[in-house]
């Protein structure tokens, strides 16, 4: 079974599942395939399952519902508000404000199928509208016992701050990995003072650090955000597989006896050596990946791979301009 790591009273498997791509952002996904992974990680002994409104508008959501009716004692449950999306499910705005909280728990309630959300993460923080405020309806939802534990995602360090002041913060959910590196400049350490653990999304740098050259460049669909990132885009995507290669020497190195450690598990146990507080929730849709990045939990990196692979410093930005500007 997998190791624990605590978010706040929150007792969760140290790996994660992201299961955003089951239904949005990264082209269709098999649904028969997602469902029997989700089945496979509770086996496996995942337990933090993640999701948010946004994702699909509300189909991801619905989605997990028929999962949750079985194996509900075997998850703790994350789900997200704040993003607006237009009809095709690309976000476009924020919004925080205080009034909107109740609305957004309850219809999550209804699309999974559930009576109460273990972790409730404001997905990110309205610049018209103070963190005090959203976090305070937020506490008001734990006060009525529909929401168990609060986080905060993408957020600064100013912010997490100031929504501790209200309520606990159990958790800060932020992309991070080889490449992605930003919460190190002081949201981190802001979540760190405050008592939350770091939940980093992307952890894998969206497939990127997975070492599959081949499947890496497949997987860009017409309907793949992916398509849209700076980092992904030639020149940028060719630099970084080269770094990817130093990832794979490092996976080579580590294998032996007849065990294969892949670039994939090197990436995750990366992650996962920052901090006992550090809890990566990998996504995925099929059992194979999900196999694959679970056994990072058993990868002991040396202090000088550790060192090798922090000084890795990837080629492009991590989103489209126009999605860095909104956060």
């Amino acid at each position: 079974m997998l190791p624990s790591r605590s978010l706040g009273d929150l007792r969760v498997s140290a790996l994660g599942l992201g299961c955003m791509g089951m239904s949005h952002a990264y082209g269709a996904a098999d649904p028969e395939e997602s469902l029997a992974t989700l089945h496979a990680a509770a086996d496996a002994g995942v337990t933090l399952f993640d999701t948010a409104d946004m994702y699909g508008n509300g189909a991801n959501e619905e989605f997990l519902a028929p999962f949750l009716a079985e194996r509900r004692a075997d998850v703790v449950l994350a789900t997200k508000f704040g993003f607006v999306n237009d009809e095709n499910a690309r976000p476009v705005g924020i919004d925080g404000r205080p009034e909107r909280v109740a609305e957004c728990v309850d219809a999550s309630l209804r699309r999974l199928g559930v009576d109460v959300i273990d972790l409730y993460y404001l997905h990110r923080v309205d610049p018209q509208v103070p963190v005090a405020e959203s976090v305070g309806a937020m506490a008001e939802q734990v006060r009525a016992g529909k929401v168990r534990a609060l986080g905060l995602s993408e957020a600064s360090a100013e912010d997490i701050r100031a929504a501790a002041a209200v309520h606990p913060i159990a958790a800060l959910q932020s992309e991070y990995s080889i490449f992605t590196r930003d919460v190190e400049e002081g949201p981190l350490q802001a979540a760190r003072e405050v008592g939350a653990s770091l939940v980093p999304f992307s952890p894998l740098g969206r497939g990127l650090l997975t070492g599959d050259r081949a499947a890496t460049v497949a997987a860009l669909k017409d309907d793949d955000f992916r398509n849209s990132i700076p980092r992904w885009q030639g020149e940028n995507l060719d630099a970084n597989l080269r770094l990817v290669d130093r990832i794979d020497a490092i996976a080579a190195e580590l294998s032996s006896g007849g065990s294969t450690v892949t670039a994939a598990q090197v990436a995750l146990a990366w992650v996962l050596a920052q901090g006992d507080d550090v809890v990566p929730i990998p996504g995925t849709t099929r059992r194979k990946h999900l196999g694959d990045n679970l056994g990072a939990a058993d990868v002991a990196l040396s202090e000088a791979q550790l060192a090798e692979l922090t000084a890795l410093s990837a080629v492009g930005s991590r989103l489209p301009e126009r999605t860095l500007k909104q956060r």
